[in-house]
């Protein structure tokens, strides 16, 4: 799989400078963390779940959680897990084209859903690349980690967790910093097993009765906006202790009246004639969610959770390494820079400080290597415009 596979090969030509690397579920998990993207979550109980998953990949997406969760009712989790079962025997015999499948996991809602659900998955299990765990902590989450591994060795698959971190201890001032030193503790054991961490805003939220408009952004909601620095400051270090961490979910998919001027600025769209595009986007949200996707990437976060569809592409596309910093970045890292000192950029408009601005640089590069680099005279309006059906 790719990010824009889903594109004509000559339409990924005209759009990047270095295309989108391939890879596998069998890929180093430091090239799939990267590569989550939006990650497309979907209820283990829709009927026609295979069909979805197949429809979704040629559509761009690469990851996607089958919840069994929060997105399901209590009383439906044995049908969601019988049809979570059966849709992957089905999944295992159709025809999934030249996208292949996402990568697959499941969110589970206790540690013994783990070890059952693989060893009635079969053969099928080849599909798999692990769980989600649900309000994460320290105490909490071992039990999970440890039953993924167990999993992991009676399938012979390799298996991932994402833990979610979502609980109401992180959020209380009082007990922030000890959550977190006991998440740190517990992801730091099974460091091979953890792909990412992911944020459950909503959650968060819900502990204070909010939720944020669609004019308003998660940075924008202060008690949420300092529970994601603590988690970046504790758990996403560039030292090569932390961890990916994903961005909070985007709840809106179309927008409701607004109190605030829509926040995408109308010249990058009239550069290139897609006028129409900004109407479109702004009428489904989809300028919050632009901001918030900046937001997220400016405060050290990779990737997105996603409730629908038409989310996936903005956030693809805001992924998309710019030619500037991948010029930025390259040079930085070249091997006669090694003793660091300051040069300026080759777009001649900044300081490049090679020391500082290296583990910056060697996290761009990655990103460049999953979601490719942009042609210098192409934007996000182009990479949206070139995926978003007329």
């Amino acid at each position: 799989m790719r990010h824009f596979g889903h594109l004509a090969p000559e339409v990924r030509q005209r759009l990047f400078h270095q295309e989108p690397g391939e890879f596998t579920a069998d890929s180093p998990a430091r090239l799939l963390s990267a590569a989550l993207g939006a990650t497309l979550y979907s209820p283990a109980t829709r009927p026609r779940l295979a069909d979805d998953i197949v429809k979704q990949a040629a559509r761009g997406v690469v990851s996607m959680v089958l919840c069994l969760e929060d997105s399901i009712d209590d009383a439906d989790v044995e049908h969601g897990e019988e049809n979570l079962v059966r849709q992957f025997a089905r999944l295992a015999e159709l025809p999934v084209g030249a996208a292949g499948l996402p990568l697959l996991f499941v969110r589970v809602r206790a540690a013994e859903q783990i070890p059952d659900l693989v060893r009635r998955l079969g053969p099928s299990v080849r599909l798999l690349s692990g769980f989600v765990l649900p309000k994460f902590t320290g105490e909490r989450g071992l039990p999970f980690l440890e039953a993924v591994q167990a999993a992991e060795t009676a399938s012979g698959r390799r298996l991932f967790a994402m833990p979610v971190l979502e609980s109401p201890e992180l959020l209380y001032r009082e007990s922030r910093v000890e959550t977190l030193e006991g998440i740190f503790r517990a992801v730091d054991k099974y460091r091979d097993r953890v792909l990412a961490l992911r944020l459950g805003v909503t959650d968060f939220c819900s502990s204070y009765g909010l939720r944020r408009a669609p004019d308003m952004t998660a940075y924008d909601v202060q008690i949420v906006a300092s529970v994601i620095a603590d988690v970046v400051n504790m758990l996403g270090r560039a030292d090569g202790t932390g961890f990916t961490v994903t961005g909070p979910v985007w709840e809106y998919f179309r927008a409701q009246e607004r109190m605030f001027k829509p926040q995408l600025r109308q010249s990058p769209f009239l550069e290139v004639q897609a006028v129409e595009l900004r109407e479109r986007l702004i009428e489904h949200a989809m300028d919050g969610l632009l901001r918030e996707i900046s937001l997220d990437q400016a405060n050290g976060l990779l990737g997105k959770t996603c409730i629908h569809p038409s989310h996936v592409l903005p956030v693809h596309a805001l992924s998309v390494v710019s030619h500037e910093e991948f010029s930025d970045a390259a040079d930085i890292l070249r091997p006669e820079r090694g003793g660091g000192g300051v040069l300026r950029s080759a777009y001649t408009n900044k300081m490049n400080e090679v020391k500082p601005h290296r583990a910056w640089a060697e996290r761009t590069l990655l990103r460049a290597e999953v979601f490719g680099v942009a042609r210098e005279d192409v934007g996000f309006v182009e990479l949206l415009a070139a995926g978003i059906p007329g």
